[in-house]
C-alpha cells in the first residue's frame, strides 16, 4: 500500500517542499491549506504529472472541527491512518510587545501552537487505533530557544512548540509513535523574499555557512528523523540553521 505521510500548510513555502520531497520517497501525500481550492489542486496536479499521489483540502489547523474533518477525508483517500505527520503551518506578526494586538498574539497562537496540538491528536488517536506506530515532525525556528525582536508570538508560538515535541514525545512513546522536532534558521521563500528583498544577502553575512537556507535544506532533515535510522530518537530537537544560532554574541569578528 504503501507509506502516507501528512503535511499541514503544504502548498507554499517550506511544506510545498515536504510534499515533493516525502512524494519523491515514495509517500502517498495530503496536505492542508488555508488558501483557494485551485492552490491545493495546482499542488495534486504537479505530484500526479509526476506519477505520484496527493490529495489536498482547505482546512484551518486551529479549528478542531476542521482538522477532524481534514483527518477523516485524508485517511478515507489513504485507506489508512498516517504513517508521518509533520506540523509545518505557521504564521507570524513583525511587531514590537508594546504594538502587538491580542488578536495577532491570539491568531498566532492559535495556528502555530494550537495547530500542532489539534493536528497532532488526530494523528496520534489514528495512529494508535491502526497499531501501527507512527513519526509526528513539528517545524520549529531558532527561536524555539532565543529571543527574535518584533516576533513576540511567534518567538513565544515556537518555544511552546519545542515543549509540545517533548510532552507529546513521552505520551505518546508507549504507542510506538516518536515526536521530534526539526528547527530551520533563515529559510528563503516566496514571503521572506516579499518581507526582506536583501533577505538571502543579510542572513548569508551572520551565518558560518555564510549562505541562507532553501526548503530543500529542511527536506532531508525531515526524512531522517521519520526514517528507521532514526528510529530510536523523540522527543528532540534538530536545528537546521548552517550555525547560525549556535554562535554567541562575540564582540571581537572571525
Amino acid at each position: 500500500m504503501g507509506q502516507f505521510a501528512i503535511i499541514t500548510g503544504g502548498t507554499s513555502g517550506i511544506g510545498r517542499h515536504l510534499v515533493d520531497a516525502f512524494v519523491k520517497d515514495g509517500y502517498k501525500v495530503a496536505l492542508s491549506h488555508y488558501g483557494s481550492a485551485e492552490e491545493g489542486a495546482a499542488v495534486v496536479a504537479d505530484v500526479e504529472a509526476g506519477g505520484g499521489q496527493a490529495f489536498a483540502a482547505k482546512a484551518d489547523v486551529g479549528q478542531g472541527g476542521d482538522v477532524e474533518a481534514f483527518f477523516d477525508a485524508a485517511c478515507a483517500w489513504a485507506g489508512s491512518a498516517p504513517d508521518v505527520l509533520v506540523n509545518n503551518a505557521g504564521i507570524q506578526t513583525w511587531s514590537s510587545l508594546l504594538d502587538l494586538t491580542e488578536e495577532q498574539w491570539s491568531g498566532v497562537l492559535r495556528t502555530n501552537l494550537t495547530g500542532a496540538f489539534l493536528n497532532t491528536k488526530e494523528a496520534a488517536r489514528r495512529m494508535i487505533a491502526d497499531g501501527k506506530g507512527g513519526a509526528i515532525i513539528n517545524i520549529g525556528s531558532g527561536c524555539n530557544k532565543l529571543a527574535f525582536p518584533k516576533l513576540v508570538d511567534y518567538t513565544a508560538s515556537k518555544g511552546g512548540v519545542e515543549q509540545f515535541t517533548k510532552v507529546a514525545a513521552v505520551e505518546l512513546g508507549p504507542h510506538g509513535i516518536r515526536v521530534n522536532c526539526v528547527a530551520p534558521g533563515a529559510i528563503i521563500t516566496e514571503r521572506t523574499l516579499v518581507e526582506a528583498p536583501d533577505y538571502e544577502e543579510t542572513w548569508a553575512k551572520v551565518t558560518p555557512l555564510r549562505r541562507a537556507g532553501h526548503p530543500q535544506d529542511i527536506a532531508g532533515p525531515v526524512l531522517f528523523l521519520v526514517s528507521e535510522a532514526a528510529g530510536f530518537v523523540t522527543g528532540q530537537t534538530l536545528t537546521v540553521d548552517g550555525g547560525v544560532f549556535s554562535q554567541a554574541t562575540w564582540p571581537y569578528g572571525l
